[in-house]
Order: structure tokens, then C-alpha cells, then sequence
């Protein structure tokens, strides 16, 4: 860190207008953008994670967007690997790094670290694997750690039977959540990077319609092609997956288990919920400054925040 500029920190609930905002804040300080989004990671998963479009991505340079396939597995840890070299990449170039996305367990463990979880204990690790030896028992270990630890069983595929059961080891050896290894804040309570986060919000009458319309806007862009294209491409795992919202609710449409308004409504109740699991998150950072999008424009936001940064 040293005498280098704070990182800034864009966060957020989805469709509250963090896209617009920092790539508008980039052009102005010269800054580059690091995706902190849990799908944006994935390749070929473009309308439903609501990727920035290629025109603002070649005029801006984004990091960690479209880098794994999504038969590929993705973990915070790598998140914040890959994020480290990003920010030492962008400040050799002089330009100011701006982290931007709305999964709060990849920026806080970039700003707090991770948390060392305890070795393997495998006749533990063996007994586990004894019970998930059938349907029925791998199912029993699911929803013991939906119980146990909802947040990181939120994160993961039913089915993803390694990731499982070490969740569940680290619990039984510990008594904590595996989720709260991933969300560490060091003992002094001090971060890692010296930083200015900026938390946006809107009202909620009006996020709630943003997210209607844009669930509505990724159906009239090609949602339902760019699914069936994933499907046949053998990546119907990876879309129907706990986090993988604005996929998963329409795989009953395909299967013709519902209809396309029962779906496209399931993807708006789910995102929803989703918006408001973020708010809770973000407003933990009480040293974060709170910007309403909906009593200021975006671009009188932006000078906010240069004004903010420069006497940092």
C-alpha cells in the first residue's frame, strides 16, 4: 500500500445502476474497473449476469469478467487471488483500480482477508462420504447444511458433493459456519487496502420496478436463446445452480414444467430477494459512503465521488 491512492468501491444491490455509474467514474479519473460479481465469471453467460457490453469493456478495461468455463468451479479464494493481481496490474499502469460488483463475500474477503479454515479430518471427511453413498443421503447432507449454514449452501449446487461435505467437516470442527471463513475481518479490524467504498441505493418502490424492467429487457435481448444455447452446450448444472439467478428459474420453462410468465415472475420475486440480502450486507460498512440514485443523478453522483477521493 504505502503512499498509493485508496482502491475505490463501488457495491450495491443488483439493478441499482453500479454498471452506469463506474464506467461513467472510469472515463473521469482514469480508472479501471475490477468485476466483483460471482457470475460475471463465467463465459458465454452474458444477458443474465448483465455484463457490461463489449463497446464499454474495450473502451474501459474490466478484469475477472468471462475467465472460467461454466463447468468450472470458482471460489473466493480465487476471486481474490486474481483480484490482488488486477489491482497491482492497473496501478503499474498509474490508473486508479474501482471495484465494482454486488457479491459482498468477494469484496470483503478482499478487503479483510480470509480466514484460515482447519485441516482435513478424514475419518470425519470418510464418514461424510459413508452417508452421501446414496441419493437420498447426499440430499440429507444438503439440507443439514442449508440448516447449518444457509449463506454458503446458497452459493453451491446441490449436488456439488466435495464442497459439501467439507463445509460440513469445517463445521463439526469448529462449531462456525464455513461461510464465516470467507468473511473474515482481522483482529485489529483493520483492511488489507487502504480504500473509500460507496454503497448505492434507490428507494424501494424503485429498485423493485428497475428489477422488473430489467428482467424484462433480458427476455427482449435474448435470455431464453442464450439459455437454450448453455443447455446444449452441456452446462445445465452451472445454470441451475443456487446463484445462478435469471438461469435457473426458466429450466422448468424448458422442460415444460411452467410457463414463461411463471418463470420470468419466479426470477423477479428470486432477484428481489436477492437485492435485499445485499442492502443488509453493505450497510455493515458504516465508514462507507451511502449515495440515493434516486435523489441524485448518476452523473452528479460521479462528481460526489471525485470530490470525496481527492481529499482522501
Amino acid at each position: 500500500m504505502g503512499k498509493e491512492k485508496p482502491l475505490i468501491i463501488i457495491g450495491g444491490p443488483t439493478a441499482v445502476g453500479k454498471t452506469d455509474l463506474s464506467l461513467q467514474l472510469a472515463k473521469e479519473i482514469n480508472g479501471e474497473i475490477i468485476s466483483a460479481d460471482s457470475m460475471a465469471v463465467y463465459k458465454y453467460m452474458d444477458i443474465g449476469t448483465a455484463k457490461p457490453p463489449l463497446s464499454a469493456r474495450k473502451e474501459i478495461p474490466h478484469y475477472l469478467i468471462d475467465i472460467v468455463s461454466p463447468k468450472e468451479t470458482f471460489s473466493i479464494k480465487q476471486f481474490v487471488d486474481l483480484a490482488k493481481q488486477a489491482i497491482e496490474e492497473i496501478r503499474k499502469k498509474g490508473k486508479i483500480p474501482i471495484i465494482v460488483g454486488g457479491t459482498y463475500m468477494y469484496i470483503h474477503a478482499l478487503l479483510y482477508g480470509l480466514a484460515e479454515t482447519p485441516p482435513a479430518d478424514w475419518k470425519l471427511r470418510r464418514k461424510l462420504y459413508k452417508i452421501a453413498e446414496n441419493e437420498e443421503g447426499k440430499r440429507k447432507l444438503y439440507e443439514e447444511l442449508k440448516e447449518k449454514d444457509p449463506l454458503y449452501a446458497e452459493k453451491i449446487h446441490p449436488n456439488d458433493l466435495r464442497r459439501i461435505i467439507r463445509a460440513l467437516e469445517v463445521y463439526y470442527i469448529t462449531g462456525k459456519p464455513y461461510s464465516s471463513f470467507h468473511t473474515n475481518w482481522n483482529k485489529e479490524n483493520l483492511p488489507l487496502y487502504s480504500h473509500i467504498g460507496f454503497f448505492l441505493i434507490r428507494n424501494s418502490d424503485s429498485l423493485k420496478k428497475r428489477i422488473i424492467n430489467r428482467v424484462w429487457d433480458m427476455i427482449r435481448e435474448g435470455l431464453l436463446g442464450e439459455i437454450n444455447r448453455l443447455l446444449k452446450m452441456g452446462f445445465e448444472s452451472a445454470i441451475s445452480s443456487p446463484q445462478a439467478i435469471n438461469y435457473k428459474e426458466f429450466l422448468p420453462y424448458f422442460k415444460n414444467q411452467a410457463t414463461l410468465i411463471e418463470c420470468i415472475n419466479e426470477t423477479i420475486r428470486n432477484t428481489i430477494a436477492q437485492s435485499k440480502r445485499q442492502i443488509r450486507w453493505f450497510r455493515r460498512y458504516k465508514h462507507w459512503h451511502t449515495i440515493n440514485l434516486d435523489q441524485i443523478k448518476t452523473f452528479e453522483a460521479v462528481e460526489l465521488i471525485k470530490k470525496l477521493y481527492a481529499h482522501f
